[in-house]
């Protein structure tokens, strides 16, 4: 299949492209390249023939028609967001221009070609909304985990947009007959993970030794979703899911916040005492004597405004449904992601010297665009 995947050079975009040309499809990927996409995570796939990039803006409706007209896609999988809750906290505007107005344009633009398709190709033509468990709002300790009939309950302009955005995509459905399609996920962990993130960042601050900030007293619980799970997931909607269904897609890896930032500091201890070569380098600089946990880096700050305290997904429907469980565990997940910072420090070290803004700017030229 051709497909067009909005926001591909993002984290979890970038992990989906991937899969979807290991699985033998093309992928035409829409990326307006603000600060968390980034082209050199797709370095790898990047010369298959069976992979195109167009640098838009969601928010630019005419490039948008010029993309569906030029690249005629099968199906649509829409991840492009602001997605960073403090971020959304500090500055609400481009999570509402982005989230809502972008995939309002969108949807037009996609009904608008769909319309236009010959009969075989608009019956297999889907349109996948990429979504959060954070639209549900917050969990108490013991309450059932959310499942696709959860009533939305979003608590930060992130949430909100994306609940929005939800309910546009689930509108254009059932008022237009798109035939959309909506998932909800868990936090997501793993390869290519913008460095701000909880997990790139517990991992950054061991490397340094420099105390780990975590929010309140750490007790947040979270379920925890290893990346390429969730691609292939998507991937199990796309080919297999039903027409105005709502698939939840989790990790089944509950933990609070205390708990998995002393587990990635036990696997730091473990990689730091194991003095393996590749790694010898990077803690070479550590403050932290090597007697010391990283754990006791650890310090509590002040907590972030609405700060959900659980989230938890029930993904029996994607199990029962449609085949799919998580292949990675806590302990093997977790474990992947760190071995893979500590391998890949090009990667994370392009982004915090500021270098990868040059190639977002221009020094990586698009292959096609």
């Amino acid at each position: 299949m051709r497909l067009l995947v909005t926001g591909g050079a993002g984290f979890i975009g970038s992990n989906l492209v991937r899969c979807l040309l290991h699985a033998g499809h093309h992928v035409i990927n829409l990326d307006a390249l603000t600060y968390a996409g980034n082209l050199s995570s797709l370095e790898d796939v990047s010369h298959l023939e069976t992979y195109e990039f167009e640098h838009a803006n969601l928010t630019d409706v005419a490039a948008l028609d010029s993309i569906f007209e030029r690249h005629q896609p099968d199906s649509v999988l829409h991840l492009a967001a602001e997605s960073h809750v403090d971020r959304s906290i500090e500055g609400p505007s481009a999570f509402i221009q982005t989230n809502i107005v972008g995939t309002f344009n969108l949807l037009q633009a996609s009904l608008c070609y769909w319309r236009g398709l010959d009969v075989s190709a608009r019956q297999a033509f889907r349109y996948v909304q990429i979504s959060t468990d954070e639209v549900y709002g917050s969990l108490t300790p013991d309450a059932p985990a959310f499942t696709e009939a959860h009533a939305y309950d979003p608590h930060s302009p992130y949430s909100a947009s994306k609940a929005a955005s939800d309910h546009l995509a689930r509108a254009w459905g059932d008022t237009y007959g798109l035939p959309v399609m909506v998932t909800n996920c868990s936090n997501n962990y793993g390869p290519y993970q913008f460095p701000e993130k909880l997990i790139p960042v517990v991992i950054l601050k061991c490397l340094r030794g420099e105390p780990i900030p975590i929010y309140g007293k750490g007790e947040n619980v979270r379920d925890w979703l290893y990346v390429e799970d969730h691609a292939n997931a998507l991937l199990a909607v796309l080919l297999r899911g039903q027409i105005g269904a709502t698939y939840n897609i989790g990790g089944n890896n509950e933990r609070s916040n205390l708990e998995l930032v002393q587990f990635i500091c036990r696997l730091m201890d473990d990689c730091r005492a194991a003095a393996h070569p590749d790694f010898a380098e990077l803690f070479a600089d550590c403050r932290l004597p090597e007697a010391q946990s990283f754990a006791s880096l650890i310090e509590f700050v002040a907590d972030r405004p609405g700060h959900d305290l659980r989230y938890a997904i029930d993904a029996r429907r994607m199990r029962d449904e449609l085949g799919w469980e998580p292949q990675e565990d806590f302990a093997s997940g977790f474990r992947k992601t760190v071995h893979w910072y500590l391998q890949h420090p090009e990667w994370w070290q392009r982004i915090l010297s500021g270098s990868y803004t040059l190639e977002r700017l221009g020094s990586l030229t698009p292959k096609k665009a």
